[in-house]
């Protein structure tokens, strides 16, 4: 099972992502994406979706519309670990990815 991030840790990596935020109790990892409309909005989560399967770390989310709400944290664990920032991580370059085809 992986650990737990310490705060120092959690405050070090939100730094390398600085469109994330971290929500406390519970602990999550938090961002909104926002697309140009839906179909868009929908293709990044399917990218995603594949990721996180890829990863066996599945997002907490939802979609209306244009956005994507994402709320991440390791449930076996009971908070945030390395994982949630990998995860993170990944789904910024889909977004930034997707969005780079779209200009």
């Amino acid at each position: 099972m992986p650990s737990l991030l310490t705060p120092s840790e959690l405050e070090t990596r939100l730094q390398a992502l600085p469109s994330w935020g971290i929500e406390l109790s519970p602990d999550r990892l938090v961002r909104r994406f926002t697309f140009p409309d839906f179909t868009v909005a929908f293709a990044f989560m399917t990218a995603c979706a594949l990721q996180a399967e890829k990863m066996d770390h599945h997002p907490d989310w939802s979609n209306c519309w244009n956005a994507v709400d994402v709320r991440l944290s390791t449930h076996s664990a009971g908070g945030l670990t390395e994982l949630d920032f990998e995860l993170a991580y990944a789904m910024n370059q889909l977004a930034d990815t997707l969005l780079g085809r779209l200009s």
